[in-house]
């Protein structure tokens, strides 16, 4: 098999469907691709509304679809597909991870393997991703480090521009860029990265998943790429409703900060976790000027100085059901 494309569906099933919809012309175009499609503990319902559109489409002979419970987030969905297809007699040159909130544009798929096959040294690779109208979404990014989290609380130009080689966005690339992570809402994975590193480690739910993965394939020495001529819609936040908690400021669900937390403590230690948890204080501070002495609006949302502290001294732990229930 050239390339398995891999969803994971919670309470996405229109959107699942409109993104396989999309997917449909691609296959054609690189032999040797299938579609396995996680639904993630929605329900019955759920995975028999998929059963029919596939049915209903004449989709049964490149998709497959695998249905478990409970919902084990982003990682254990993926890794309800990605384990069982490792450890094949055929597994897959490729895995592309995609979203269930995407539409892949037309010529994506061939392109991103067509430069995966060219450049043997790159492991991951990502699209720019856009939104319906075209507009780019940031995609390529530097790990996250502790004088990240003063950047991103202060979110103020001269502490931002005096740290920017710890900026964690990158912003939009035109050409090719080799980059520290780029977002798995749409991921070209080499089989020999997982096989290298291990599938993704559970203990993110969801969120920070990405950079932690493509940080294990660095070390191993593989290369990220950032390839922006591919092009796949992102409809942010339409199955995920933190996206629209960090626009409107509201709390986060606790799921967000038992994955910070682990990835700072797994990377840099408890010490390092304390630092970047300060350096955010700090940076909270001048957010905190800001509004007072300039009328800006909140900069970060609500009750985050006490949600950064989650799991402090157990950082490694595994998420409880009663953090993963509030993934809806």
């Amino acid at each position: 098999m050239k390339c398995l494309v891999v969803i994971v569906c919670y309470k996405a099933v229109d959107l699942t469907i409109d993104c396989l919809r999309s997917l449909e012309p691609e296959i054609p175009t690189v032999p040797g691709t299938k579609v396995a499609v996680c639904e993630n503990g929605t329900g019955p319902e759920a995975v028999r509304a998929l059963e029919e559109a596939i049915a209903a489409n004449g989709w049964s002979d490149w998709i497959e679809l695998t249905a478990i419970h409970p919902n084990r987030g982003f990682t254990g969905g993926n890794n309800a597909i990605l384990e069982p297809a490792l450890a094949s007699e055929n597994p897959p040159d490729y895995f592309l991870l995609l979203n269930a909130d995407t539409i892949v544009r037309p010529g994506a798929l061939k392109q991103l393997i067509d430069a995966a096959d060219a450049a043997p040294e790159v492991g991951i690779i990502g699209p720019r991703l856009e939104g319906e109208d075209g507009e780019p979404q940031v995609s390529a990014f530097r790990f996250h480090r502790p004088l990240s989290e003063l950047i991103r609380a202060a979110d103020t130009g001269p502490i931002t521009r005096v740290f920017a080689g710890h900026e964690v966005v990158i912003g939009v690339p035109n050409e090719p860029m080799d980059v520290e992570w780029v977002s798995f809402a749409c991921a070209l994975v080499r089989r020999q990265v997982f096989q290298a590193v291990g599938t993704f480690d559970e203990g993110y739910f969801l969120y920070f998943d990405d950079p932690d993965l493509c940080r294990r394939a660095d070390a191993a020495g593989w290369t990220v790429r950032h390839w922006p001529s591919a092009r796949v819609v992102h409809l942010c936040g339409q199955s995920n409703p933190l996206v629209e908690r960090e626009r409107l400021k509201t709390r986060r669900p606790s799921y967000f900060y038992v994955s910070r937390t682990r990835y700072f403590a797994k990377y840099y230690g408890r010490s390092g976790l304390a630092a970047a948890n300060m350096l955010w204080l700090v940076g909270r501070m001048v957010s905190l000027l800001r509004k007072v002495c300039e009328r800006k609006q909140q900069r970060t949302c609500k009750l985050e100085w006490r949600d950064i502290w989650t799991n402090f001294w157990s950082p490694l732990r595994l998420p409880n059901q009663r953090e993963v229930e509030l993934w809806r």
